[in-house]
């Protein structure tokens, strides 16, 4: 099911303005900025919270898993994945080379002592429900194998490629990894807490650190408000990973899954999930998370959804290879708008193209892997190309459209290796 997002975040600004709908820590000139982008007020639009500064990419503070140099790029709060440390190793991300995206610090949670309380007035009696993580197992389980990717995922190739200013950590593209989840779906827990017919809106919210600001803004708890018929579409309460309970970096006890969806949506450590008879906003649906700048509303875009469409090599950028030699080179492919059906690779900049070797099925949800054979003739740089096609058509372009915060890079990605 798909939830057109654009029609629903209109309807909610109206709802607003009418004093229909809360805004959870979004300020009243906030909303009415948003109002005004979406044609619904008039009114001058002033300038929204900054983004989160770039992280620093000497440290990674708060992450409890080891992140050692051959598998991330460590960025403040964050780990990337290094998409060379992915070849070979399988369709699913190995959890110990999943990358780690952190608002805050990982918060160690014991398991035995974890609730998650379902409250709000879109239940039937209006009063928290408790569930323990032994409640959700009682639940029938439901297996996944999804991709959890950081909007910002690529946000590096605006400035490197596209000579563009954002703001926000400077991914290349391994903030993305591919896991087996299991656990319950939202659907099944909202209806045994007693969904009412008044529900419109579910916001998970984590048990993480409050979120301050470069500013200094205070934002609270990471929560994302979800449409009512998305959380009960695909969405779950995952508990597993790979396999195994989910590790403390990646959402231990139980987290959001919210397949094909930007990373922010699917909340770690959540503690609580808000069922609204009213629509909902927090800061990471009005500043965060939307598309500002030329080409844009004044004042931004619907608050994004799916993911796009992105293909990386399994090499590092620079990497050397043997002149006169034979090679096979591997990859992955992937989209948020359905399983991806093609890859078109160049080894000489894109003055020539021809079809990868994929290795997987297209699936929902997912990536294909794939693989190209290539001999370089003589020695000096050359530059790899990857080009995917998805299911509805959708092919990478040349360039993205850019935005102020380097959200949903989806142009082709120029690697650079030399052949020695």
């Amino acid at each position: 099911m798909r939830t057109p997002e654009s029609s629903y975040d209109r309807r909610r600004l109206r709802q607003f303005l009418s004093g229909e709908a809360r805004a959870d820590g979004v300020s009243r000139r906030d909303m009415l900025r948003l109002l005004a982008a979406a044609g619904v007020a008039g009114a001058a639009a002033p300038a929204a919270l900054g983004a989160p500064a770039v992280a620093a990419t000497t440290a990674a503070p708060g992450i409890v898993k080891p992140v050692p140099e051959e598998l991330f790029t460590l960025r403040g709060t964050n780990a990337e994945t290094r998409f060379a440390a992915l070849a070979g190793s399988g369709y699913h991300t190995p959890t110990d080379r999943f990358f780690v995206r952190n608002h805050t610090s990982t918060p160690l949670l014991s398991a035995d002592d974890w609730t998650l309380t379902v409250h709000g007035d879109g239940l039937v009696r209006d009063r928290p429900v408790e569930f323990s993580l032994a409640d959700l197992k009682r639940l029938p389980s439901v297996s996944h194998s999804a991709f959890v990717e950081c909007a910002g995922n690529g946000r590096s190739f605006f400035g490197s490629q596209q000579g563009e200013t954002v703001s926000g950590t400077a991914w290349t593209l391994g903030a993305i990894g591919v896991a087996r989840w299991r656990g319950v779906r939202l659907a099944d827990v909202l209806r045994r807490a007693g969904l009412s017919r008044r529900a419109v809106d579910v916001m998970p919210r984590g048990l993480d650190a409050d979120y301050v600001t470069a500013e200094g803004a205070d934002l609270g708890r990471v929560r994302r408000p979800l449409p009512l018929s998305k959380a009960l579409d695909d969405v779950l309460l995952a508990y597993e990973m790979n396999g195994a309970p989910l590790p403390p970096d990646h959402g231990h006890p139980v987290r959001v899954l919210v397949p094909s969806w930007i990373g922010i949506a699917s909340v770690k450590w959540v503690g609580d999930i808000e069922v609204s008879a009213e629509p909902l906003y927090s800061p990471w649906n009005t500043d965060f998370y939307r598309l500002f700048g030329h080409g844009y509303p004044q004042e931004g875009s619907a608050p994004l959804t799916r993911q796009t469409v992105k293909s990386a090599w399994e090499l590092d950028a620079g990497a050397n290879l043997a002149a006169g030699v034979g090679h096979r080179l591997t990859g992955r492919s992937w989209s948020g708008g359905g399983g991806v059906v093609r890859v078109d690779v160049s080894t000489d900049g894109g003055a020539s193209w021809r079809p990868a070797r994929l290795h997987d099925a297209p699936r929902r949800d997912g990536w294909v892997r794939w693989s190209t054979h290539w001999r370089p003739t003589a020695p000096g740089p050359y530059t790899l190309l990857a080009r995917a096609t998805d299911r509805t058509g959708r092919t990478q372009p040349d360039t993205t459209a850019h935005n102020t915060q380097g959200y949903l890079f989806d142009a082709v990605v120029r690697h650079p290796v030399n052949a020695v």
